[in-house]
């Protein structure tokens, strides 16, 4: 039986009883709402979410509103969004996200918010009117509460009208690290009739697959950071291909892809990863692209890749790993000729070069200054003056060093542990040559906009080095620890030490030290975030307590940043 059966008699099926439904008087008059189980299709209507102003929200918006899920679990659902057009272009569907309304927002639970949508390329949208912020109930969209608990793929048994068309429902289970954080609906708009054909077999069986890898977790894959703005669509030419590397299936942009390459004749036969490699005019791109595609079948997700033909054709090419339930069933190769588009993009990356060209002049520039102010502070005779210099040195570096993390970044954002990793040793350094004070960092920044990169990292810096002054004095060891954790919707930072303690009578809001003022300064107007600083103490026999060090917390929110 060749691969495509199965979707071609389930195609058949639904295509007789879509028929049915639309071609006779069985269809109920809108508005007519007899429950389901009495051969009638139920009628809902969605309910906006009380959550929302009246503002356009995000999607971290959302989710910080509506849930408690983790950071991680956040950035694992904005990875499927990144991807989930693939999935409503081969689906001929939309794709909605729902999440359940955390108990902290609806003791009783059971309630479903819609936190994103996307409508296919391919096919008439089954929700013409703006759904995002919408709720549903478990009695309304069953389906939802059904997949979350049988972490399995509920499809509805008939078709129901919405609004003024009939819909076919799925809900697809979003896995991540072994548990159900989000449900996907897969909504077909029925009223549009379509034919099988290989493409809609070929289309319908890949999105199949793929929605089976959400479930099981693979898809998307945590490690692969595919730029999804710039990377092939279906719509650009797909070409499918079976565990042997052969394709089974291509669509005619695809082939068409490929004839600008230099390929004359079909596609369907041939082994595409060998085929693709004579087509390549240089030797290493075509290695590149050939092994793309041969991890692909290896189940290794790949990101997009460019390349010249032979002809002068530019081409991108994408191959994704299609493993349902764990099992090898081929790969997916997205193509699409970028011939005209790289001439007309050429102004737009001469922009981002400019841009990221003053980045590099700036950290330059903030360079030769750190310089002069640390000539300057050899050779001046005063200990007070040395210090303030030693100190300007520090903080001029650190900006530095952000700008130079912006100079080879393509978006505007920073990998804020990498830059830290840098930053906060040349603080232990420069605060004093005897210091035996350790650092150490527990839990991840993670990625953050420029808006936001420079002031974050002047406020770590300042507090750490704080903290190394002025709980270690004269060369005492000790340690001094950062522990992060990154929700949806805030950054909280606690930077702790076991060192001497606060001064009695110590208050954030009167303190005079200057690096304390720039840390009140920039958390209050640039981050507007929050900053507390306490005493820890501990049990003892003699006094009743004991002041065994310092701990400043640092909360930041997020939800309108990323």
């Amino acid at each position: 039986m060749p691969w495509f059966a199965p979707f071609f008699l389930r195609s058949r099926r639904l295509r007789a009883r879509f028929d049915m439904f639309h071609s006779s008087s069985e269809w109920p008059a809108r508005g007519d709402t007899t429950p389901l189980g009495q051969g009638q299709p139920l009628q809902c209507v969605m309910r906006p979410s009380p959550c929302l102003d009246g503002d356009v929200s995000t999607l971290s918006d959302l989710l910080a509103e509506n849930t408690g899920l983790s950071g991680q679990a956040a950035d694992h659902l904005q990875t499927v969004v990144a991807e989930w057009q693939l999935l409503a272009d081969l689906s001929f569907a939309d794709f909605l996200l729902w999440v359940a309304v955390s108990e902290e927002l609806q003791p009783d639970g059971g309630d479903f918010v819609c936190v994103a949508h996307a409508r296919p390329t391919t096919a008439p949208t089954a929700h013409p009117e703006d759904v995002v912020g919408s709720r549903f109930t478990e009695d309304e969209h069953p389906q939802l509460a059904k997949a979350s608990r049988e972490v399995r793929i509920c499809r509805e048994e008939d078709p129901h009208w919405y609004r003024d068309l009939p819909m076919r429902r799925e809900a697809i289970p979003v896995v991540f690290g072994g548990t159900v954080i989000a449900v996907l609906s897969r909504e077909t708009n029925l009223a549009a009739s379509r034919v099988p054909s290989p493409l809609e077999i070929a289309y319908l069986g890949s999105a199949g697959d793929l929605c089976q890898m959400i479930v099981d977790g693979t898809f998307p894959s945590p490690g692969n950071q595919t730029d999804t703005h710039t990377s092939p669509r279906v719509g650009d030419g797909l070409i499918r291909l079976d565990p042997t590397g052969t394709v089974v299936f291509a669509s005619p942009n695809g082939l068409s892809a490929y004839h600008r390459m230099g390929h004359e004749s079909d596609l369907v036969g041939q082994r595409l990863a060998p085929l693709t490699r004579s087509l390549i005019r240089d030797p290493f791109d075509a290695t590149e692209v050939s092994h793309r595609i041969i991890e692909a079948l290896d189940g290794k997700p790949s990101s997009r890749t460019e390349a010249d033909s032979r002809r002068g054709a530019v081409v991108l090419f994408r191959a994704l790993p299609l493993r349902p339930a764990g099992q090898p069933a081929g790969a997916l190769v997205l193509v699409r000729d970028v011939t005209e588009v790289k001439r007309r993009d050429r102004a737009l990356l001469s922009k981002d070069a400019t841009i990221r060209e003053i980045h590099h002049r700036v950290k330059n520039n903030l360079q030769t200054v750190a310089a002069l102010l640390r000539l300057q502070s050899r050779r001046t005779s005063s200990e007070e003056a040395r210090l303030a210099l030693g100190e300007s040195v520090r903080r001029v570096s650190s900006i530095a060093m952000v700008h130079e993390a912006l100079s080879i970044s393509v978006d505007e954002r920073v990998d804020l542990d990498k830059l830290l990793d840098n930053v906060l040793p040349m603080v232990g350094e420069v605060a004093t040559a005897e210091s035996q004070v350790g650092l150490s960092r527990t839990g991840s920044f993670g990625v953050v906009v420029a808006e936001i990169a420079t002031p974050l990292v002047m406020v770590l810096a300042e507090l750490v080095q704080n903290a190394i002054e002025h709980a270690f004095p004269d060369g005492r060891p000790g340690k001094v620890e950062l522990e992060v954790e990154r929700s949806a919707r805030w950054l909280d930072v606690v930077i702790r030490d076991n060192g001497r303690g606060l001064p009695s009578g110590f208050s954030l809001e009167r303190s005079d030290g200057l690096g304390l003022q720039i840390v009140r300064t920039l958390v209050e107007s640039e981050l507007r975030g929050s900053l507390s600083i306490r005493g820890l103490r501990g049990d003892s026999e003699e006094a009743g307590a004991r002041r065994v060090g310092t701990e400043a917390a640092l909360r930041i929110p997020l939800s309108r940043r990323l």
